[in-house]
């Protein structure tokens, strides 16, 4: 095994990712739906190390790219001889071994769709169980791969999904997880939360960012616990209905995260014009997903962190400028996005220690600026800096020693 192998499971307590060791996971994806099929491997490669060096960790990528599964790949491979699954064209799949391989070597989880709802006429329940079961032998010792699919949230799918499960399990002996992203509908609890074999919720609010944060929250509530990853919102670059910014991009991330979840990001080009992965690969969203993945893994135990919306005193506001907030387990730390200029006010006892330091924290740069100290009771207020459109609010219990 490499000395970076990562084989992903969810935690014991059923709200975050840890691998092998018990070592949490942080969960930043990126929708880089046509990896396996509309990309030379050289370009490939250096996608991924961009996606790498930007504090990517898991890539969602469709195994036959976006379509029914019929389309050749850049070098005129069908993923299936004659287009049927239980045929699968090992020309088309040695392809996706190679990029995989390069994830390895590079510490990245590969999220492979194994069926979308484009493909139901091709993928039954009569062949699913077989086509997933050579898949999922072929990768059952490939550590850095977790099974999803993308069906529609509805009652039709789930006898497909079964089998397709089956067969992944038979394959590999359950060494990998599986999920299911769901393609358009919204949310996977909303159909199949309680199935044995859903190891985590997807959700997908794509051009509806503002339902983010309620959706993760429904997600957190429901028993039995699983983890739930903001799976596909809405794609830097998109232009419909207003153009998504990198301050939207920004927003997705941090109600995700605050809600209990956790977050993939992407760009509209990502599928949409793949060749012209040069002109997109850079934009400021990606980078600000690095500064993201900074800020929350810099508090201490981040992944015991609880949201808490009681925080606020006042000035929660709603809608595209909701703002929201967590604190850590022992009440040590409270982390709070404001996603707009605004004013808020703060309960200062949700930091269990009598000093509470408060800072503000830039999610462009991360560059952080101490506020001030103050004692953890009553009321504070706090207004976010001049110029800055959107900021993080960090309290923490505070000694002089």
């Amino acid at each position: 095994m490499l000395a970076n192998d990562k084989w992903i499971r969810v935690s014991p307590n059923g709200r975050y990712f840890v691998d092998q060791d018990g070592t949490p996971f942080f969960w930043l994806g990126d929708t880089l739906w046509e990896l396996f099929r509309e990309f030379t491997l050289e370009d490939a490669e250096v996608i991924l190390e961009n996606r790498k060096n930007k504090g990517f960790s898991a890539i969602q990528i469709m195994f036959t790219g976006v379509g029914d599964g019929t389309k050749p790949n850049i070098e005129g491979q069908t993923p299936w001889i004659n287009n049927d699954p239980t045929a699968p064209n090992e020309a088309y799949f040695k392809r996706v071994d190679s990029i995989i391989d390069f994830a390895r070597s590079n510490g990245l989880i590969i999220v492979p769709g194994v069926f979308h709802q484009l493909q139901v006429s091709i993928i039954t329940p009569g062949n699913a169980r077989n086509y997933a079961r050579w898949i999922s032998e072929r990768y059952k010792d490939v550590p850095n791969i977790i099974w999803t699919m993308y069906p529609k949230a509805e009652q039709e799918y789930v006898p497909v999904l079964r089998e397709l499960a089956a067969g992944l399990q038979e394959g590999d002996g359950g060494a990998h997880i599986i999920t299911v992203h769901p393609d358009p509908s919204p949310a996977s609890s909303s159909f199949i939360h309680n199935e044995s074999w859903l190891a985590f919720n997807m959700i997908q609010p794509w051009r509806r960012p503002e339902l983010i944060y309620q959706m993760v929250t429904d997600d957190y509530s429901l028993m039995p616990t699983k983890p739930t990853v903001m799976a596909e919102g809405g794609y830097e670059g998109l232009e419909s209905e207003g153009l998504m910014t990198p301050l939207k991009i920004r927003k997705q991330a941090y109600w995700s995260y605050l809600a209990g979840g956790h977050h993939s990001y992407g760009h509209d080009d990502n599928y949409s014009s793949p060749s012209s992965w040069k002109s997109w690969i850079n934009t400021p969203g990606s980078f600000h997903m690095r500064i993201y993945r900074k800020i929350i893994t810099s508090c201490p135990e981040w992944w015991n962190w609880i949201p808490d919306q009681s925080v606020f005193a006042s000035g929660v506001n709603s809608g595209i400028n909701l703002n929201v907030a967590c604190r850590s387990a022992n009440s040590d730390w409270v982390l709070a996005y404001l996603s707009s200029s605004t004013t808020v006010s703060i309960r200062m006892d949700k930091i269990a220690e009598k000093t509470v330091q408060a800072s503000w924290i830039n999610p462009i740069t991360g560059e952080r600026t101490v506020i001030g100290n103050y004692e953890n009771t009553g009321t504070q207020s706090f207004t976010t800096p001049r110029g800055w459109s959107d900021a993080l609010l960090h309290l923490v219990a505070y000694s002089s020693k």
